[in-house]
């Protein structure tokens, strides 16, 4: 099984601000495209799609710009860029430069932000702009706001969506029911896919193995069915987890019971056909 990592950060403190990352150890430093390269070689890692990383304010047009330059040079597939729908003023500006920056996608963190923020009109009207250009939308809510996104979804049908790292289960605290309920939801919306990925930074520490993950991702399986998932890496957040080579080899064990068609759509072919890779 060929994977395409749909979820790739990057920390170049020189030229970018990321000011979320302070007071955490193991997000201390720079994580480049190199170090990537060699966390994955020999792993199956058939390609890479940048994700926004959650910087500074002033910083996510300059990180995008600066993103786009490593596309253009043939080193990743595209990128998964940093937007504000909650604001008018330049939205439309930037949302055009979306061919010239190899962007495929977009994501605003929204866990990070008054629950209010994806439910204003403006907000869902400047989304909707989005899925005309044709391009997803990566949602990143908390297990707990998962209401918000079904509500956010259904003001917005001609956009497709991604929800990043399964809904952001509490498998620490181990409530699996109210997050399988919440998911149920959310997937009943057949213009919403999933991303499996990220789902061991939220274990307890020492707890991140396969039989602690197995029912969560699994359930996800059900949910949404293999034609509805994407994999992700979320190097380097994945370090707060069991890190990224183990995640691969994880990834292999968990979907080893699928067929070879069905894990190669996870693998690599949605991630192709959602975020227009081919």
């Amino acid at each position: 099984m060929d994977l395409i990592d749909t979820h790739l950060h990057l920390i170049y403190r020189g030229r970018i601000g990321y000011g979320w990352t302070v007071g955490i150890e193991a997000l201390q430093g720079d994580f480049t495209l190199d170090d990537h390269a060699r966390l994955t070689a020999g792993k199956g890692v058939a390609g890479t799609v940048f994700m926004e990383t959650g910087v500074d304010d002033a910083d996510y047009q300059a990180e995008a710009r600066m993103v786009a330059e490593l596309v253009k040079a043939g080193r990743m597939m595209g990128q998964i860029a940093s937007i504000r729908p909650e604001t008018d003023e330049g939205f439309d500006a930037w949302l055009e430069q979306s061919d010239d920056l190899e962007i495929v996608g977009y994501r605003r963190i929204l866990h990070v932000m008054p629950d209010d923020t994806s439910q204003a009109e403006g907000f869902r009207r400047n989304l909707r702009k989005i899925g005309a250009r044709g391009l997803p939308f990566d949602l990143c809510f908390l297990a707990g706001q998962l209401p918000l996104a079904v509500d956010l979804v259904r003001a917005c049908p001609n956009q497709t969506f991604v929800l990043d790292h399964c809904g952001v289960p509490d498998v620490a605290g181990g409530a699996f029911e109210a997050w399988s309920e919440g998911m149920k939801a959310v997937a009943a919306l057949p213009q919403v896919n999933v991303k499996l990925s990220g789902i061991t930074a939220y274990c307890a520490p020492g707890t991140a193995n396969l039989e602690t993950v197995r029912p969560w991702v699994e359930r996800v399986v059900d949910l949404f069915g293999p034609e509805r998932i994407v994999w992700g890496g979320d190097w380097p957040v994945v370090n707060l987890g069991v890190g990224l080579p183990a995640w691969i080899d994880m990834t292999r064990a968990l979907l080893a019971g699928l067929s070879a068609a069905e894990q190669d759509a996870i693998g690599q072919g949605n991630a192709r056909r959602i975020y227009g890779l081919d």
